[in-house]
């Protein structure tokens, strides 16, 4: 089955046309700043823009549109500005990747679009390498692993689960857990301990540790410990 050029295979639910401030800008800038449109992502990684009368479809990898400004003229026009500004602005996922909701707080996200784990947004999402702070102490971590288990599955090395401890009573079981090693305890000689803690228990600092840092700040190989109720 064939369709029309201008007609998108597969829209994804309607979404109101939207306009952004001129900004200064003039000619095909200002046209894709000013004028109502409507950016959807299709599923095959391509966007549909609705204009008032009329849907083309933009590819941002190839910087192609079914638009006839850029098919006869090969310009930049309006609708690859607008899709690459809705990018810009997480207004749409970029190319590659879709729409999510975080499963901490169900706010939106992006995510590859292959990706099957539980999603995070930015605020929630943490990586090896973060150091973030522990809401209930106040002290300092370095998140050394990601799970994508929730806390009401993750046991610890005492056979306990990570959303029964009463520490984590104030965050969601549904949580996916992350591990973490205390940043005081790489100062000290003796096994690292890791320790298991659900997502929005941590907070991003907002400094990354890489391999460039100071030794004394960067988490060595560790062990799985057993001194607190919450290791695992």
């Amino acid at each position: 089955m064939t369709h029309p050029a201008h007609t998108p295979a597969s829209l994804p639910a309607t979404r109101s046309k939207t306009t952004f401030p001129a900004a200064g800008t003039s000619g095909r800038a200002r046209r894709a700043r000013v004028e109502p449109m409507a950016v959807r992502p299709l599923r095959d990684g391509r966007y549909a823009v609705e204009t008032d009368g009329s849907t083309y479809v933009v590819d941002l990898d190839a910087h192609t549109c079914t638009c006839p400004d850029h098919q006869l003229r090969h310009a930049r026009c309006k609708h690859l500005r607008r899709v690459a500004l809705e990018v810009t602005e997480r207004l749409v996922p970029p190319p590659g990747e879709r729409t999510a909701v975080c499963a901490v707080c169900g706010g939106r996200t992006f995510v590859p679009t292959a990706f099957r784990g539980p999603a995070l947004c930015p605020r929630h999402d943490h990586r090896p390498g973060d150091l973030v702070r522990d809401r209930e102490t106040g002290t300092r971590l370095i998140v050394v692993a990601a799970t994508d288990e929730r806390a009401d599955r993750v046991e610890t090395v005492e056979g306990r689960l990570v959303a029964n401890y009463p520490t984590n009573a104030d965050y969601g079981a549904h949580e996916p857990v992350f591990r973490a090693v205390y940043l005081d305890s790489l100062r000290r000689d003796g096994d690292v301990r890791r320790y298991a803690f659900p997502a929005s228990r941590l907070q991003r600092v907002g400094t990354r540790v890489t391999d460039d840092t100071d030794t004394e700040s960067r988490p060595s190989p560790t062990e799985e410990g057993t001194a607190s109720p919450t290791t695992a």
